[in-house]
């Protein structure tokens, strides 16, 4: 295993566990300046609803951190690339088209930094591994 490798799954799953229960437990206040100061109780609900993927995908993260280069390691690194690369893509188009919170600055820079972590990741791992052609089958 890649020590890299494992460092970035280790920090990918504290942090997607971290919104995960931010969102589950605290959704109004982890939605400082997105959410209103009195939100909907559907809001609140909406917002609890996306924090269990975001802890199904740190288990994931965690729990691949030892794996072995195989066609499951290069697919969970392949996911978390689309899943960081579409939420660093929405936070540039907020960031730079002026309607995102101020907060979302730092989190476009977290956003994109596991992105191309894990796009590199993903090269390397797919490059190298007897399981990346398997993916395709």
């Amino acid at each position: 295993m890649n020590a890299g490798l494992k460092y970035i799954l280790v920090a990918a799953a504290v942090y997607l566990g971290a919104i995960g229960l931010a969102l589950l437990l605290v959704p109004a206040q982890f939605g400082v300046d997105a959410v209103p100061e009195d939100p909907s109780s559907e809001l609140i609900s909406l917002l609890r609803l996306l924090g269990g993927p975001l802890l199904g995908i740190a288990v994931l993260n965690w729990m691949s951190r030892n794996a072995d280069p195989s066609a499951a390691r290069n697919t969970v690194l392949l996911a978390n690339l689309v899943g960081f690369g579409i939420v660093a893509a929405n936070d540039i188009v907020g960031v730079f088209g002026g309607t995102a919170r101020d907060l979302a600055k730092i989190f476009l820079v977290v956003h994109l930094a596991f992105a191309l972590a894990f796009a590199v990741s993903w090269l390397r791992d797919s490059s190298g591994s007897r399981g990346a052609s398997s993916l395709t089958t």
